[in-house]
């Protein structure tokens, strides 16, 4: 007589594989609501198949990495017709720190910890100026780089995912690689970009355009993303000077702001309160004790992590 599987062994191995499905779909995609849905379409596709199929599957965590791997690059296929028709610039959701993701809110004993499968893991794959990069890759180039690079999956198993051959996947990967350091020079030791934060942050405190452009590379951008949701400018703003009294001027337009300083994906940043409601989120590109770069998140649909 044939035991029937136990259900119980599902659970098991979608618990086991839950959180690198979300680790990977992040990195792919550059949304947090986006890899989630990417999870949930994953488990429902493993769901779908009969017990039968099921058990003739020798890894069901490759099966759920492949299938999320062609979900997201398809969903990445299409993401740039979408994000054509976004209300001005588009920038990767930030994630906080402190314990990583958590379900939404800050384990910081103001709630109880998440189940460590709803977190994604924050290292050098997930910082804001990484994630832009990836954000200039075709979607095959990006997929290729992220799954060999990061999770140091084979060509061969790219190859399956990706639907080309191997050395194709590793031409992919390798043009990946010429787009990362045309980015520029690395960015900075952690502790000398929190100075550098606290250095901003309290020269935009006082509105000290000097203090800020002190602090900026003369090339420094800001690019806001407001999503149509909130105010933001609509195209990046250039040069230190610009970037410095274009800051003050929003300081001084919008008073009663709270500036904390957070880490955002896994990299010293800040987070901007009005009224206890955290109404923007700022991720910094630091090279040679200057800003390069500046993203600020105000689209609210993209703030849900930073919501108590």
């Amino acid at each position: 007589m044939t035991t029937p599987p136990d259900p119980a062994d599902d659970l098991d191995v979608l618990a086991r594989e839950r959180r690198h499905l979300l680790n990977l779909a992040y990195r792919l995609l550059g949304s947090l609501a986006e890899a989630e849905d990417v999870v949930q379409e994953t488990y429902a596709r493993w769901y779908a198949l009969s017990p039968r199929q099921r058990e003739e599957i020798a890894s069901p965590g490759g099966w759920l990495t492949t299938v999320a791997g062609r979900v997201c690059l398809d969903l990445l296929g299409s993401a740039r017709a979408r994000r054509e028709r976004y209300v001005g610039e588009w920038i990767p959701e930030p994630l906080p720190g402190r314990s990583e993701w958590v379900g939404g809110r800050w384990d910081d004993g103001t709630a109880e910890p998440a189940d460590p499968a709803d977190r994604v893991t924050l290292d050098e794959s997930v910082n804001m100026a990484f994630l832009v990069v990836l954000e200039s890759m075709t979607p095959a180039e990006r997929v290729a780089f992220v799954l060999h690079d990061v999770f140091r999956y084979s060509f061969a198993e790219v190859a399956e995912i990706v639907g080309r051959t191997p050395a194709a996947c590793r031409q992919l990967a390798s043009s990946a690689r010429r787009r990362i350091r045309a980015a520029g020079p690395p960015t900075a030791p952690v502790a000398e970009q929190a100075e550098v934060v606290r250095a901003f942050k309290r020269a935009w405190e006082a509105r000290d355009i000097a203090g800020l452009i002190g602090v900026l590379a003369p090339d420094a951008t800001a690019t806001g993303d407001g999503g149509g949701l909130a105010p933001a400018a609509p195209h990046p703003v250039v040069g230190a000077g610009p970037v410095a009294r274009f800051l003050a001027d929003r300081a001084s337009a919008v008073p009663g702001v709270t500036l904390l300083e957070r880490t955002v994906n896994g990299r010293p940043g800040l987070v901007a309160r009005l009224d206890g409601v955290t109404v923007s989120v700022l991720a910094f590109d630091i090279a040679h004790g200057r800003v390069r770069h500046i993203w600020a998140v105000l689209n609210p649909d993209k703030l849900r992590p930073w919501t108590r």
